[in-house]
């Protein structure tokens, strides 16, 4: 059986290094055949290590972009799991202008969260157990020129002495043998070593799964929700800033949104414009403070979809105008998506059983007219509806 360190490490010298070049941008089709021709005159699990590689550049050119992609090496789970490098860099930047010179990252997986630091101006000491993650991260350090900032360690992060450092940054891995792990206590490791761990530090920050409960942040936190292009993509507990604060920010930008306690809206008429507010608004539990600042309330106290009368500009909040308000009803959608020449049909759903997909299909079997319309599957008032309408113009 292959050593996956030794395999890993020979990806390393001249003759790894020059098979990843050879094999860069390789099409899955063609997979096979450049193996067998390579194999002639190269160790096969050599070969297969450089294939391998280069099918995880190629995916993780998502998140990281193309240039660092393909100078980076990764792990399956290191790809899967990183974070993206906008949030990376977003983050680095807030712990940057707290003041951190100097940061143990903990449980660092593939150094994404390191590289975004060193790249800010701060020393890290980034720590991983696994030692093909941990050669991995000191890899990247190394290919991106940051080696003389980052330190990489392996090492079990629970005997890590952090006390030289200014922060602590803790990654905890959320994703068991069965998939992905809901329970912060099953987090690795679970949550509440992660916040002893911060409580020591000056300043320190966990990243958390978007959805943790909020009764399951600690007093001590600020609580901080990230989105980047309208995708939600993490959780994070600050400490030694604003205990108690909740804030959704939005990435590019960034736009934060702070918390400042409000009372649910309240619900009201629909009017001519319909905001969706933004995932990271939703999970911060801040849609109150959206409609504050659209002067708007609910079309139902149990749905996050915010009704105004008027189009004000929001980076929080997505606006729609609506034309029709039904009840929902497919024979009726149907036939005014014939009588209006639609082709392009959104779905949008919150609070109906009904699949987006399902209804598309159903509602618009055969497009082929010219208009566009966004149809939202919700309820208003208490009674399952269609709203139909269109992206409002810019105001």
């Amino acid at each position: 059986m292959t050593d996956p360190l030794h395999a890993f490490t020979a990806l390393l010298g001249p003759e790894g290094r020059a098979l990843l070049d050879e094999v860069r941008g390789t099409a899955p089709a063609d997979e096979l055949a450049v193996a067998t021709r390579l194999r002639r005159d190269h160790p096969a699990e050599l070969v297969s290590a450089a294939l391998g590689q280069a099918r995880l550049r190629q995916r993780a050119a998502a998140k990281f972009g193309d240039e660092d992609a393909a100078r980076m090496f990764f792990t399956a789970n290191g790809v899967e799991q990183s974070t993206r490098a906008s949030v990376a860099a977003y983050r680095a930047r807030r712990l940057k202008d707290l003041g951190v010179t100097s940061l143990a990252d903990l449980c660092c997986g593939i150094g994404g969260d390191a590289i975004a630091l060193a790249r800010a101006g701060v020393r890290v000491l980034a720590v991983d157990r696994d030692p093909v993650t941990a050669a991995t991260a000191r890899a990247n350090a190394e290919a991106l020129g940051l080696s003389g900032l980052i330190e990489v360690r392996e090492a079990d992060v629970t005997e890590v002495d952090t006390s030289a450092y200014d922060a602590v940054f803790v990654d905890p891995a959320r994703r068991g043998g069965r998939g992905r792990v809901f329970d912060p206590e099953a987090y690795s490791p679970p949550l509440s070593w992660a916040v002893e761990a911060a409580l020591k530090a000056p300043r320190a920050a966990l990243k958390v799964a978007p959805g943790i409960p909020h009764e399951a942040v600690p007093a001590q936190a600020e609580a901080e929700w990230i989105s980047d292009g309208g995708d939600v993509k993490e959780a994070v507990l600050w400490f030694g800033t604003e205990p108690g604060l909740v804030r959704a920010t939005l990435l590019p930008g960034p736009r934060t949104l702070r918390g400042r306690g409000l009372p649910d809206p309240p619900v009201r008429p629909l009017g001519r414009f319909l905001y969706e507010p933004d995932g990271a608004v939703i999970r911060a539990h801040l849609v109150a403070e959206a409609a504050a600042e659209l002067d708007g309330g609910l079309i139902d106290e149990t749905i996050a979809y915010i009704t105004a009368d008027t189009l004000r500009p929001t980076p929080y909040a997505t606006a729609y105008e609506i034309t029709d308000q039904l009840p929902f009803n497919l024979k009726k959608l149907k036939a005014l998506l014939r009588e209006r020449e639609v082709g392009t049909l959104t779905v949008k759903k919150r609070g109906s059983a009904v699949e987006p997909e399902e209804l598309r299909r159903k509602a618009l079997p055969k497009p082929h007219g010219r208009a566009a319309l966004t149809v939202f599957l919700t309820r208003v008032a208490g009674a399952p509806t269609m709203l139909l309408g269109h992206p409002a113009p810019a105001a």
